[in-house]
């Protein structure tokens, strides 16, 4: 996907047929977030899931940001495809 840097924050959009598979994708990028103890910012409306990391106790953003955006890509990869 196309992360672009927003001042302290990566951020991305992904797009779905429907709210149920948006939904679906941000459960499972909630337990990779959880595993990982690292925890996007992020909104979701009907077919749209917004991202923003950013590492927040170093208020930038840093390799844990780019680690959890790679396993991120990789989840939407499962469901762009359904």
């Amino acid at each position: 996907m196309n992360w672009t840097p927003d001042g302290k924050f990566l951020t991305c959009i992904f797009e779905f047929k429907n709210f149920k598979q948006a939904f679906g994708f941000m459960t499972q990028v909630a337990f990779e977030a959880e595993q990982m103890n690292h925890h996007p910012n992020w909104e979701n409306v009907y077919t749209r899931v917004h991202i923003k990391l950013t590492t927040h106790d170093k208020g930038k953003v840093t390799d844990k940001d780019h680690q959890l955006a790679q396993a991120i890509d990789s989840i939407f990869t499962q469901f762009k495809d359904l």
